[in-house]
């Protein structure tokens, strides 16, 4: 079974930069897709960024051109570099993992989580 930690979260200014990991332990070649998704108070879980066993990405429109997702697969680690951080970026974000072939970008598909790691971006 799949597990996953995420770290590098943390409290920065407008305009600072944060990369987040994910580590991933236990068999992980099913996995079609790994994505970062995030939660603030009052709204629900969205997607922020996926990338795909083929290395294709795909990034939230409203992280677009700040946040890039990529993947280390010798060390089973996901990332996440945010650049340009917005107060409207505050959330917990989670890493998750799916293995079913096709959309990376269904949420509801992806089984496995990790217990997220908080970011506070502050005006």
């Amino acid at each position: 079974q799949v597990q996953l930690v995420e770290s590098g979260g943390g409290s920065v200014q407008t305009g600072g930069s944060l990369r987040l990991s994910c580590v991933a332990s236990g068999y992980t070649d099913s996995s079609n897709c790994m994505g970062w998704f995030r939660q603030a108070p009052g709204k629900g879980r969205e997607g922020v960024a996926t990338i795909a066993s083929d290395d294709s990405t795909s990034v939230a429109d409203s992280a677009e051109g700040r946040f890039t997702i990529s993947k280390d697969n010798a060390k089973n680690t996901l990332y996440l570099q945010m650049n340009s951080l917005e107060p409207e970026d505050t959330g917990m974000y989670y890493c998750a993992t799916k293995r079913g072939a096709g959309d990376c970008n269904r949420q509801n598909e992806y089984e496995i989580w990790g217990q997220g790691t908080q970011v506070t971006v502050s005006s």
